[in-house]
């Protein structure tokens, strides 16, 4: 994200840089807990302008703050593009039974108390192979959030298991844009990104599945569970749909093309596509009632209130306070980037490390710091990653340590974020009702155990020294041939010059 020099502000001081992130915090608290007002919208909107203020006290113009606003709104638009096709999605594939089928064979084949870690490991299954935790979130994960109402679980334990499932196998996946943003950023490669990874990834999962387990044993007693609910929501599930295999074609072309490495957004489309004609043929669906489920979502009334809340849902419309809350925190991490204000803060850390301990843990939180603050999943990687890198080339360590924390400070922290891009989608498409004033259901965010874990099992091996490489012969080779900044480092210190800000390429 580089701007012409004429277009970039004076990095402002420490204290006025923290002010639109202090007052913008500041008033997200106030709005989410005094007024108890989950809309994070307008205080997001205020602290935009706060730091467009201090862009123009620091000597840009309004347009360059637009500029730097926009640029970032746009290089996430296939992000937005994907929430906005998942409602499609939603909306059509409940009404050509897909939807309905995996629920009803959920019900029928899996135990009660399994179902929490099942649903982890289909979620990852399916996130690695689409290489979208968005797309798997808002198909699998709903139909799955389904199931688990039918088995009577709490709502913020299955969401807390298809988070953890999905954005895991979005971590590892080749295929996923932000498994490849961080070892761009960095100047590493995805797959020896990717394997770097491993010492966090599988534990982590490993715990969460043991967790999963354990609470499933001990939420449900199966000899008590509610199977007349469950004979009652499948009975109706069979009465108002055609309930087969062959409907789940839809969501295997996804899977398909995915495989196939095809593009996430024609993708999905073609899963719009396929469960258009999958409703046609086998519900009886017109043409009209099929574009209507696309874009205001599936309406259906039955004897079963389960059904009822379950099924009416999907659409893009039902997507708009999402997207509206999303292109808001965006535009406002946008506002933090091109006022230099998040570099600012990120140099006076920089300033105060002189350790490999230091220095990962400060990448890892400045990540997650990010997240909170600029609600921007993708700047939370790239803008640390591209801070950090040639303090790590400094210390001669490898920069697969950096790639490995902003990917866990990055993507693994945003759908725990409420107003966080990935946070906002997870709860509008998992259908969580936090904006109804079902705050109860934000337990999902402990609840998503390896989201958590995996960062925590990072800090701790970079405190004790291990799977922490050192940078090979080779490594820094090429970074001298391909002519990478490296910061000056010598007996335990930075140089004062180089820990001001003078890291972006």
């Amino acid at each position: 994200m580089a701007y012409s020099e004429k277009n970039t502000a004076q990095m402002p001081s420490l204290k006025l840089a923290l002010v639109p992130v202090i007052l913008t915090l500041a008033l997200l608290g106030v709005q989410i807990f005094y007024f108890g007002d989950f809309t994070p919208h307008i205080p997001l909107a205020i602290g935009l302008a706060i730091t467009a203020l201090v862009g123009i006290k620091q000597g840009l113009r309004w347009k360059d703050i637009e500029e730097g606003i926009f640029h970032v709104i746009h290089v996430s638009m296939p992000s937005v593009s994907v929430l906005i096709l998942v409602g499609m999605i939603v909306g059509v594939w409940i009404a050509s039974g897909t939807v309905p089928t995996l629920i009803y064979y959920g019900l029928t084949l899996l135990s009660p108390q399994i179902f929490l870690a099942a649903a982890m490991i289909l979620c990852s299954v399916v996130s690695l192979s689409l290489g979208t935790s968005w797309g798997t979130v808002g198909t699998v994960g709903l139909a799955l959030m389904g199931i688990g109402a039918g088995f009577e679980i709490p709502m913020y334990w299955t969401a807390g298991a298809v988070v953890s499932g999905a954005f895991f196998g979005d971590k590892v996946s080749p295929l996923s844009d932000t498994t490849n943003l961080a070892p761009a950023v960095t100047g590493t490669d995805v797959f020896s990104h990717i394997k770097n990874m491993m010492p966090t990834t599988v534990p982590s999962m490993l715990i969460a599945l043991v967790i999963y387990l354990v609470a499933g044993f001990t939420l449900i007693d199966n000899d008590n569970a509610s199977f007349e609910r469950i004979t009652s929501i499948t009975t109706s599930l069979q009465n108002n749909f055609e309930i087969s295999a062959w409907l789940l074609a839809p969501a295997l072309v996804v899977i398909v093309l995915a495989v196939k490495r095809m593009p996430p957004i024609p993708s999905l489309f073609a899963g719009v596509l396929t469960g258009a004609v999958v409703a046609m043929i086998t519900q009886g669906a017109g043409v009209h009632d099929v574009l209507t489920y696309a874009n205001s979502g599936y309406s259906i009334q039955t004897s079963s209130d389960a059904i009822n809340s379950l099924l009416n849902r999907g659409g893009i419309q039902s997507m708009m306070w999402t997207i509206s809350l999303i292109l808001i925190a965006l535009g406002f991490g946008g506002a933090l980037e091109k006022t230099r204000c998040l570099e600012a803060i990120i140099a006076a850390i920089m300033s105060k490390v002189d350790s490999f301990r230091g220095i990962q843990t400060s990448a890892t939180l400045t990540s997650v710091a990010t997240n909170l603050v600029a609600g921007d999943p993708y700047l939370s990687i790239a803008l640390p990653g591209r801070m950090y890198a040639p303090v790590y080339r400094g210390m001669k360590y490898s920069t697969l340590n950096l790639s490995r924390a902003i990917e866990e400070g990055g993507t693994l922290v945003s759908p725990l974020v409420p107003w966080n891009a990935g946070g906002a989608f997870v709860i509008g498409a998992l259908g969580l009702g936090i904006g109804d004033g079902n705050f109860e259901n934000l337990l999902y965010i402990p609840l998503a155990f390896a989201c958590w874990i995996s960062p925590v099992l990072g800090l701790i091996y970079a405190q004790i020294g291990v799977f922490s490489p050192k940078a090979t012969a080779e490594e820094q080779a090429l970074w001298e041939k391909q002519g990478e900044a490296i910061a000056d480092y010598a007996e335990g210190s930075l140089s004062e010059n180089k820990a001001s800000g003078a890291y972006s390429r």
